[in-house]
């Protein structure tokens, strides 16, 4: 998760109305979820009941895509369990409903072994949203943006990490990579077709395509953990595309929707918006069968994303499963399955094979305490830039543990945690990281609670 710079209508909306309504929906209990009332006709989507939330509580806003609970709304178009928490001020400008969250968080990191390094960085995240209704369906306005930049191109120090690249030249090897400026800047249209069915269209510059589970930073299984996942490459990191264009249809529980895309992953340069060339196709199937589970599975053909390897495409299958269980006012537990799949095609010989990870992860908030974990195995070919290991795909592994303490400052609260790593290797790898060593960090985050 990202604090940052936004430069756009809708974030200016959004922060002008910040005070008009907050709540911490993680304290909202499941029946309140499942039986309030809401003006749904208003905003152009007859939602049933059951789905409804509260008027007040969530300032007017509905389903971006279509007739549910906008609790289920997350990342892009991505789903996430309708009764999973979401911590945000609402407000209204008008005839438009506005929503913002987001956090800053100041990262001690020290990563073991002779592969390793210690670096202070801060990572943050704003989004700003607004909603209202037009022409008898939904119009809904999101901008993200992130100050990431401002750590170094080579971004921060994260053992197993590969993808993108820092100068144009060479590849980011066991650190991660900063997130661009602007995250999304994206606007959705929806509209109501009729039994329970509506349409939608989305485009963002930049933007998400339909494509992989909920990125990390907005799922609540991901979001305590300061760490990007090792396998961020295999299941989500299209979640920042420089050029989006998705339409679907949502029949209750289930969603079907495609994108055309650009395949390219952002380059070196963290502040520009990027030309769009929307190359790459996409096609996702979601479920929500209850009220705390939500599952995907997508697959997507990515046209030459890494700019080192231009005549090298990456068709990309996910499957994921997020369960969400409410355990009352300010206590949650959320566990994401997902895997994930690259086969590239093209390209040279030792980028050609297929390479598979999985993810397990969970949070668990307990009153200001929360606790969170990360078990990771994937496929890793681009450890080793030069010599005989270049090249190599290893299986490898990663085990993340860690918590914080939340002390709430009005609509806001400040964490202090930290979290301790433990990776797994082969034999081949030990020699070059020294072992399997242990890493760590220490963190304190400023983060919107409502």
């Amino acid at each position: 998760m990202r604090t940052s710079l936004i430069v756009a209508p809708v974030l200016s909306l959004a922060l002008a109305a910040a005070p008009a309504c907050a709540q911490d929906h993680g304290a909202m209990d499941q029946h309140a979820m499942e039986h309030g009332a809401m003006d749904h006709a208003a905003m152009g989507h007859d939602v049933p009941d059951h789905a409804a939330m509260n008027h007040g509580d969530m300032a007017g806003m509905v389903g971006a895509l279509g007739a549910y609970t906008m609790m289920r709304d997350s990342s892009g178009t991505a789903w996430q369990p309708d009764s999973a928490p979401m911590q945000a001020i609402m407000g209204r400008v008008g005839g438009w409903s506005t929503m913002v969250h987001g956090n800053a968080t100041l990262v001690q990191d020290w990563q073991g072994g002779p592969r390793g390094d210690d670096k202070a960085f801060v990572s943050s995240m704003l989004m700003g949203m607004a909603q209202r209704p037009l022409g008898g369906g939904t119009l809904t306005l999101r901008a993200m943006g992130s100050l990431d930049p401002l750590m170094g191109k080579r971004g921060y120090p994260l053992l197993l990490a590969t993808g993108e690249t820092a100068d144009g030249r060479t590849e980011l090897v066991d650190r991660q990579h900063p997130h661009d400026a602007f995250m999304e800047l994206a606007a959705t249209y929806s509209h109501p077709l009729g039994n329970g069915v509506s349409g939608f269209v989305y485009f963002g510059l930049p933007g998400e395509p339909a494509l992989g589970p909920t990125t990390f930073m907005h799922r609540f299984s991901g979001m305590a953990n300061p760490e990007a996942p090792v396998s961020h490459h295999w299941l989500d990191s299209t979640h920042v595309t420089f050029g989006v264009a998705t339409a679907g249809i949502v029949a209750g529980k289930v969603k079907l929707e495609g994108s055309l895309f650009t395949g390219r992953e952002p380059d070196e340069n963290r502040w520009d918006i990027e030309r769009p060339r929307f190359d790459s196709w996409s096609a996702r199937v979601s479920w929500n069968p209850t009220a705390n589970l939500a599952l995907q599975v997508s697959h997507g053909l990515l046209k030459s994303p890494e700019a080192l390897h231009p005549d090298e495409d990456v068709h990309r299958t996910t499957a994921s499963a997020t369960w969400n269980l409410p355990l009352g006012p300010r206590r949650n537990l959320q566990t994401t399955f997902a895997w994930g799949r690259n086969a590239p095609t093209g390209g040279e010989d030792h980028h050609g094979h297929p390479t598979n990870a999985f993810l397990l992860e969970s949070a668990l908030q307990l009153g200001r305490w929360t606790l969170f974990g990360r078990g990771e195995n994937g496929d890793k070919g681009e450890l080793f830039a030069s010599g005989p290991l270049e090249g190599r795909v290893f299986n490898v592994s990663k085990l993340s543990l860690g918590g914080y303490h939340a002390l709430p400052i009005g609509k806001v609260s400040l964490d202090f945690g930290g979290l301790i790593s433990a990776i797994g290797l082969p034999a081949a790898l030990k020699p070059a990281y020294g072992g399997e060593p242990i890493s760590g960090m220490i963190f304190t985050r400023l983060r919107v609670t409502g």
